[in-house]
């Protein structure tokens, strides 16, 4: 079974890349979250980075793709705290960038974070992302089919082997049968949507609110309805999948457990659940390489694997979270493992004068 393992060190000085982050807002962004992380690695080994919120793109008169971004200003910080905190800060240092030459762009904006206040947003990042291809930017994950990734249903398209019973639907009465044919159990969540919000499990204890449970997921469009993984009682795995495959460092895999002892049933970190360290088995890793021949037709450069048993939960490939608790949990740089490798293609790009389409550059 391939794997993906830590490239070894560069001897060479390491020539200076121009990385750019698309984020939802600077205002939003935390010091955990995997973007700040990805980025304080890449200024500290001398990289140009920029970060870009949602609204903030433009497309010039004269044809350029431009932005409004924070830049960095300090080319070193010891923590992720230290650089957010410039980022937010009242002297942040906000000026306008060409967003075509950038040599990567990596799209890190949350759709479910704009569905109320700023449904426009997401697809808007992905259309100028898309523009930023035709300059050769390198645009991770590929924007073309992270449009079509970007909800739930992208679940659907992977082997019914890896995943649990499905329905979606907004029919109320669809919901209430397939939960009852699978005697009272399932989970109901919204079709959009991330990190535990509007997520009910539903048992024969809890039916009595099984129609307000369908109501709350329901009246912002679609719910998917799953056969209930027994399981995830025990938490959940989240495997980290770099270049299609499981992202690996010296044999230990950026895999963390989920688990929540509060009583909740989402094991979400943004729901209170609680994480550590996790060796995936033969079934998690049977279960990733089935995964990977899709991410990688589809230019899924960095992706979250949701797994309970040897079932795909969800699969996250807009904001794939948990580089930092993998690097903090195990001394281990993974997110340093991941700048190797964005360094790595802008090589192969410039190697090949910007003739490898963004798919294929995505994966190698």
């Amino acid at each position: 079974m391939s794997r993906a393992v830590r490239k070894k060190p560069n001897a060479k000085p390491r020539a200076s890349i121009k990385l750019g982050f698309v984020i939802n807002d600077m205002a939003t962004e935390k010091d955990n979250y995997t973007t700040i992380r990805l980025a304080r690695k890449a200024i500290n080994r001398g990289h140009e980075v920029v970060l870009i919120g949602l609204g903030d793109f433009l497309y010039a008169a004269d044809g350029t793709v431009q932005a409004r971004a924070h830049r960095p200003s300090l080319k070193r910080y010891k923590d992720d705290k230290a650089l957010l905190d410039d980022l937010q800060g009242p002297k942040a240092r906000i000026e306008k960038v060409m967003v075509e030459e950038l040599d990567v762009l990596m799209l890190r904006s949350d759709p479910a974070e704009e569905i109320e206040k700023r449904p426009w947003a997401p697809n808007s990042g992905l259309l100028f992302a898309q523009l930023a291809v035709l300059k050769h930017v390198i645009v991770l994950n590929d924007p073309v089919h992270l449009t079509d990734a970007s909800n739930k249903t992208y679940f659907q398209h992977f082997p019914e082997v890896v995943r649990p019973v499905t329905c979606i639907t907004m029919d109320a009465a669809e919901i209430r049968t397939f939960i009852k044919d699978r005697g009272g159990n399932g989970v109901i969540k919204p079709l959009q949507g991330s990190g535990g919000q509007s997520v009910f499990v539903v048992t024969p204890e809890s039916k009595g609110n099984l129609n307000q449970m369908i109501e709350a997921v329901t009246r912002d469009g679609y719910a998917i309805v799953q056969e209930y993984l027994p399981k995830a009682a025990k938490g959940d795995l989240r495997l980290l999948m770099l270049n299609g495959r499981p992202l690996r460092v010296d044999g230990t895999y950026a895999c963390v457990r989920r688990f929540n002892d509060s009583g909740d049933a989402r094991n979400n970190i943004s729901a209170g659940g609680k994480y550590e360290i996790a060796v995936p088995d033969e079934a998690v890793l049977r279960l990733a390489e089935i995964v990977g021949p899709k991410l990688m037709r589809d230019g899924m450069y960095l992706a979250g694997l949701d797994i309970a048993g040897d079932k795909m939960m969800e699969i996250n490939v807009d904001t794939p979270g948990g580089i930092t608790m993998a690097d903090d949990l195990t001394g281990i740089d993974f997110s340093g493992v991941i700048i190797d490798d964005l360094e790595r293609k802008v090589r192969l790009r410039d190697q090949y004068s910007g003739t490898l389409p963004n798919t294929e550059l995505a994966m190698m």
